[in-house]
């Protein structure tokens, strides 16, 4: 195996301990990295300190337990849109990315906009990290809307999410908030955003989608 000029010269130099930093180091690495794209529920929106309580933060210390080495980034962005994220998305593929979870939708559905227009904006964003990262995996998070919403509207916008996972060949979860919409204790006073409790219990629902994509890569 070749070795590094600054390997070398640490060894030439007797600096044992030195070189065994380095090297333990760069094996410890992460060499592939998860992108979260989505709105304030990936964002952390609320919670006291979202670098450590979001719900990728979360993965983050699930995928450090496992022993992967996986860089997670968080891409949320309060407010953000399905045709925010394709405004930005150029921008966040700028960066190496391994697997790519598309968590965008709510703020749509909660606008009332088209689901027609919802797709076909999630489904450029896709269009667009396939074609930049052709390897990288797909996950698309899964939003469902309330029937205050009304039965049309909740049904067709709740069809997005699986229709878009079946036509580009990606992992779907199905509901990202399974277990924390609508129940109180898991969520912030606007009843929209979960607390710091309830966003490890949406890290848990990741995690199981996301395991098995983050184990095959190595």
């Amino acid at each position: 195996m070749r070795r590094s000029p600054t390997i070398l010269r640490l060894l030439r130099a007797g600096c044992f301990a030195a070189v065994f930093a380095l090297c333990t180091a760069a094996s410890a690495a992460p060499d592939r990295t998860v992108v979260f794209f989505g709105d304030s529920l990936t964002a952390g929106y609320g919670l006291d300190d979202p670098q450590t309580q979001s719900y990728p933060a979360r993965i983050q210390e699930k995928v450090d337990a496992a022993g992967l080495r996986w860089k997670v980034v968080n891409a949320g962005l309060s407010g953000e849109t399905s045709a925010g994220g394709l405004r930005r998305v150029d921008w966040v593929l700028g960066q190496h990315i391994d697997a790519f979870v598309l968590a965008l939708g709510a703020n749509d559905g909660l606008r009332g906009i088209d689901p027609q227009v919802t797709r076909a904006n999630l489904q450029e964003i896709i269009n667009r990290v396939r074609s930049r990262w052709p390897r990288a995996a797909i996950v698309i998070a899964g939003m469902k809307m309330p029937q205050s919403m009304g039965q049309d509207y909740a049904a067709n916008f709740d069809r997005i999410f699986p229709g878009l996972a079946a036509r580009n060949s990606a992992t779907l979860i199905p509901f990202l908030l399974e277990g924390v919409a609508a129940h109180p204790s898991l969520n912030q006073g606007d009843g929209i955003h979960p607390t710091a409790a309830g966003d490890a219990l949406v890290a848990g629902t990741v995690w199981t989608y996301l395991l098995p994509i983050l184990r095959s890569a190595h």
